[in-house]
């Protein structure tokens, strides 16, 4: 099997010739892996090319199944767009016409808004939300914002570069994880105890949006499936309730256009999500991602196989930071083979970190995986 094909059976609930291995990395993980290339955080971050260049990059050092593709859109000219660059003890800072990015070599960028909107359930209009969004809200203040006129060029980068041998992931944010962004995240949990109808009225304005970026990822890229990134879905931010209310009814749509599209459709969840497995399998995805175990989380392998693994495939869990960055390299093997023997229980695995790597992970360390998926994770 090719790694492509691998990854696309695993998907599948298909039994392919051995476990395939697959992680999302950080970008305080990319970049620091990347310091010994031409690549800078900026540049990873602004250009397509050097971003497609450094996903391959670490695609081949590790000897991944497939790539996860987390931002798109890049602008052609960005650099034209920026008014003053600086380099302050080997940093990057950008200015723009409203903001300022520092680009550090050990997390995503730190944007700094001149102008910051603060917005509450009473004031706001929902029907001022665009449906149509030109950005990926990353992280807090941190925005990677899409050329409506070439949003595909970064895959189609990767498309001619790997010829169809590795799997290609894309990826869109949860319509709730926008919701959050565009309130605060305080502000937007209160919503939803303040204004519930309110606050739906919002996550369905941002559905469409979502809706459209994942069908056109599906309908105009060569990628085998979609991330959907939910990362504050879990206990630690809102009860089982409140999931099936403001998460459940709009993740659904999404990953239905992603599958009706021909394509999977997985969510990434972080921390606590114990309580909601058998909800998050209501939403039609094709899977799971993260499934952080204990004490990041408290979801143990065998038991997500039990409950969800004959409707769902599962990417996971590895502990990125007790295990990968703390754990000793005989710690690591035993953790890592005993979470293949239990994947390869049933169809449907793909060994992965449950959350991104994290940054100070060694090269070393992530290099384990590979070895291990070869040495205990073959089927035949």
């Amino acid at each position: 099997m090719t790694p492509r094909e691998r990854v696309v059976a695993a998907m599948n609930r298909r039994v392919p010739d051995r476990v395939p291995v697959m992680c999302q990395f950080s970008f305080g993980f990319m970049n620091q892996q990347l310091k010994d290339t031409h690549i800078s955080p900026m540049e990873f971050w602004m250009d397509a090319e050097k971003y497609a260049e450094g996903l391959m990059i670490l695609r081949e050092r590790f000897n991944f199944d497939g790539i996860l593709v987390s931002i798109h859109g890049h602008f052609d000219n960005w650099k034209e767009k920026i008014l003053k660059l600086e380099n302050i003890d080997g940093i990057e800072l950008a200015s723009f016409e409203k903001r300022t990015e520092k680009y550090v070599d050990d997390d995503l960028p730190v944007g700094n808004y001149f102008e910051h909107t603060e917005r509450d359930i009473f004031t706001v209009d929902p029907m001022e939300i665009p449906t149509k969004l030109d950005f990926i809200a990353a992280s807090k203040n941190c925005y990677s914002y899409i050329d409506a006129e070439n949003p595909y060029r970064v895959f189609e980068i990767l498309e001619m570069e790997l010829k169809g041998e590795f799997s290609l992931h894309a990826e869109v944010s949860s319509p709730l994880d926008y919701l959050l962004d565009y309130l605060d995240y305080q502000n937007a949990l209160m919503a939803m105890a303040i204004d519930p109808d309110k606050v739906k009225l919002i996550l369905e304005r941002f559905t469409e949006g979502v809706v459209e970026m994942a069908g056109g990822l599906a309908e105009n890229c060569d990628i085998d499936a979609i991330k959907i990134s939910s990362p504050f879905a879990g206990s630690d931010f809102i009860s089982p309730e409140y999931y099936r209310e403001f998460e459940l009814p709009y993740l659904k749509q999404v990953a239905d256009i992603i599958k009706k599209k021909g394509k999977s459709a997985y969510v990434h969840t972080c921390g606590h999500i114990n309580d909601r497995l058998e909800i998050m399998s209501e939403a039609g995805l094709s899977g799971i991602e993260c499934l952080d175990p204990p004490p990041i989380g408290d979801v143990e392998l065998e038991d997500a196989f039990q409950r969800i693994g004959e409707s769902m495939f599962i990417k996971g869990n590895i502990d990125s930071v007790n295990t990968l960055l703390d754990g000793t390299e005989e710690q690591i093997k035993t953790d890592v083979r005993s979470r293949i023997e239990t994947g390869m229980n049933q169809p449907g695995f793909i060994l992965s970190t449950a959350c991104s790597i994290a940054p100070k992970v060694s090269l070393k360390k992530v290099s384990l995986l590979s070895d291990l998926v070869k040495q205990f994770g073959q089927y035949s």
